[in-house]
């Protein structure tokens, strides 16, 4: 009839970057839904280009990317797609970023720093982004930086879940690998009913500027112990942190991360390290040549695919806040 508005169906749309297309496909998969076609491209000079091959108009579109190294170059990938998605008239944007990129420059530690996490969701929001999606933030208070909702996801349960099903909780310790992941490793244990312990590193003051004592707090002897973390990227803190667990009489040792970086000499140090299982997700892919001989890779597609659902139909995420998958 002429000159009645007819409701506009919802019509949801998912796109994919080409850092981690792998993860994109499996949430797509989960979600019985396709990727949309796409040409993104980097001219001779590296600056990339990118066209969506259909129509976007009134859509309520997902950009799916992770950020592993370059990292700059995912992000303006990203970027680029939400401004074409904004200019072609898509509905609502959702910037789907599982690592969020530049997440550890959250705060200025020292004069004439900046604050590149803050500068990341300026850029989202500047682009055309209307919401954010991340999964287990380096600090929670990036989630203030977006002029917008960011839907803080934990991978919290698909990992837990995994430990819980292989190890005996009875000889289990949660323990934090140093003092700035103690919030999350009492998360841990409050998920698992597993007693908390913690390292504690300190200076030596015989060496100069080099941390090298470990005092660990709380009952590590003869049990197993898991440490956990948000991401592994040198490898670094949690292989030191291993190495005084056993020190300290720990029976074995796995540790859990939602991210990983694996940068330089993370698989070496890693595989040197007497883990009896390193459990990590797909929010990354591993990098190209990197092999973990003991690795785990657990997927976070049904966490995002999950979230994703919710926020197209309005529904509530908060059980994703807060680990639960039910």
């Amino acid at each position: 009839m002429t000159g009645v508005k007819r409701p506009t169906e919802k019509h949801l749309m998912l796109f994919t970057g080409r850092a981690h297309p792998e993860l994109a496909e499996s949430v797509a998969e989960i979600m019985g839904v396709e990727l949309t076609q796409r040409r993104l491209i980097n001219y001779a000079n590296s600056e990339i280009y990118v066209r969506f091959e259909e129509s976007v108009r009134g859509s309520d579109a997902f950009v799916i990317q992770s950020h592993p190294a370059p990292v700059n170059e995912w992000v303006m990938e990203q970027l680029i797609m939400v401004d074409a998605l904004k200019r072609a008239s898509a509905k609502r944007i959702t910037v789907v970023a599982p690592y969020y990129p530049y997440a550890r420059q959250d705060k200025k530690h020292l004069g004439r720093e900046p604050i590149s996490a803050r500068l990341i969701a300026d850029l989202f929001w500047a682009a055309g982004a209307d919401r954010i999606m991340s999964v287990d933030l380096h600090t929670a208070q990036i989630q203030g930086f977006f002029n917008g909702p960011l839907d803080h996801l934990t991978a919290l349960p698909v990992l837990s879940q995994y430990v819980a099903a292989k190890y005996d909780m009875a000889d289990m310790t949660v323990v934090s690998p140093d003092a700035g992941r103690v919030r999350l490793a009492d998360t841990w244990s409050d998920t698992l009913g597993a007693p908390l312990a913690i390292i504690h590193k300190r200076h030596d003051p015989n060496l100069a500027n080099q941390v090298a004592v470990h005092e660990v707090v709380g009952d590590v002897s003869g049990r197993t112990c898991l440490l956990v973390d948000d991401m592994i990227d040198t490898g670094g803190t949690i292989c030191q942190a291993a190495n005084a667990l056993l020190e300290y009489g720990a029976q074995r040792v796995i540790c859990a991360a939602t991210h990983p970086i694996l940068s330089g000499p993370a698989a070496d140090r890693l595989n040197a390290t007497p883990f009896e299982e390193i459990i990590l997700t797909n929010s990354l892919p591993m990098p190209s040549g990197v092999h973990i001989e003991k690795a785990t890779v657990l997927s976070i597609a049904p966490l995002l695919a999950q979230a994703i659902h919710e926020i197209f139909e309005d529904g509530s995420v908060t059980n994703l806040f807060h680990g639960s998958l039910g």
